[in-house]
């Protein structure tokens, strides 16, 4: 049988020695753990005689009971010893000039997808999104893309493999493929994303954002799609004003195919849009060509829709009157802070889409 007043001197005497948080931890488990000594003692009650067992139990809870009030007390002084020592290694100058802090800026490319997604979003459109890593199927073939058509070529496109089955998507209509392909119609969707094409110069860089916009639906026309496109170059444009026209044009995968103009003027060297008699064209669209809906699988006896791309940067030129699109991608801070947007300076009709 355990002798209790032995122990209870040597958990006095080791008590006294402990110094850190380690120690203390290491005293618990000794004698509480598991396999503590006191933890033990309990379990081997079973083999002590009735008449002693009483007492015997009241005295190792005795212990144990001053053990613990010991280890929190001494817990509560380590803690405190920590606490002071901390302090004292931290000390602050409450002299020293502040640090200055800088805040970011949201990029106009951000700021404009932003306003395009509040702006769709309006008349039902959501947002898909699909890979910049594309296959050939998707970016080209699916599309009514002919074989010999120069977009293949290799000084147009990145591609990745030698069999040119993967590339780096051109556009990001593959998205409206995919899209396509999982889901029945109708379908509504707007896909912003970055594309790749090997082009450089001041309105062109081998990186740059594109919008697509898919609308498919029973008895959908061309009425439909420049309704949509007025409501989002007025909105965008902030101009209930503006003058839109529909100028023919052939696409692989839209037919019929047009260009869309919107009149502007110059003021000091300076476009403003929305006035004037001049036009500049801003997009390209027209009704989904009955070859793509075959190749998704959608029978263009019963459905047809429309389709429009824009160029994300060239919005963002513009509307804030940003000269060249090589500067989008530089990464100057000065160029950022003067073009980028302040949280919670960015339009009123846009706010709720900022981050």
């Amino acid at each position: 049988m355990l002798d209790l007043k032995n122990l209870s001197s040597e958990i006095n005497l080791k008590i006294q020695q402990v110094k850190d948080r380690e120690t203390l931890e290491s005293l618990k488990t000794l004698y509480l753990g598991k396999k503590g000594i006191i933890t033990e003692a309990f379990k081997s009650m079973g083999k002590i005689d009735a008449d002693n067992r009483k007492n015997f139990a009241s005295e190792l809870n005795i212990i144990k009971s001053n053990l613990l009030d010991q280890i929190n007390s001494y817990q509560s002084k380590i803690e405190l010893k920590e606490i002071e020592e901390k302090l004292n290694s931290e000390e602050i100058d409450i002299t020293l000039p502040t640090k200055e802090i800088k805040k970011g800026k949201i990029h106009p490319v951000s700021q404009v997808i932003d306003e395009l997604t509040c702006i769709f979003a309006e008349i039902g459109f959501s947002v898909a999104e699909g890979p910049d890593i594309e296959n050939e199927f998707n970016n080209f073939t699916a599309l009514n893309t002919p074989e010999h058509h120069p977009a293949r070529d290799m000084h147009d496109t990145f591609y990745l493999d030698e069999n040119k089955k993967t590339l780096l998507r051109t556009h990001t209509s593959p998205v409206q493929i995919r899209t396509m392909l999982n889901n029945k119609p109708p379908i509504k969707i707007i896909a912003p994303g970055r594309t790749y094409r090997c082009d450089s110069d001041m309105t062109h860089t081998p990186m740059f954002h594109q919008l697509e916009g898919l609308h498919i639906d029973k008895d959908i026309n061309m009425g439909h799609l420049k309704g949509c496109l007025d409501f989002f170059l007025k909105k965008f444009f902030e101009d209930e004003n503006l003058e839109m026209r529909f100028r023919p044009s052939h696409f692989p995968f839209t037919e019929p195919s047009v260009e869309v103009d919107i009149s502007y003027k110059l003021e000091n060297n300076k476009i403003v849009v929305g006035k004037g008699d001049r036009w500049l064209e801003v997009l390209g669209c027209g009704m989904v060509h009955p070859n793509v809906l075959k190749n998704v699988k959608i029978d263009p006896k019963k459905f047809q829709g429309y389709a429009f791309g824009v160029g994300i940067d060239r919005l963002a030129m513009l509307k804030y009157g940003i000269t060249d699109l090589r500067s989008f991608f530089e990464g100057d801070l000065r160029w950022s802070n003067h073009y980028g947007f302040d949280a919670n300076d960015v339009p009123t009709n846009y706010r709720g889409l900022s981050k």
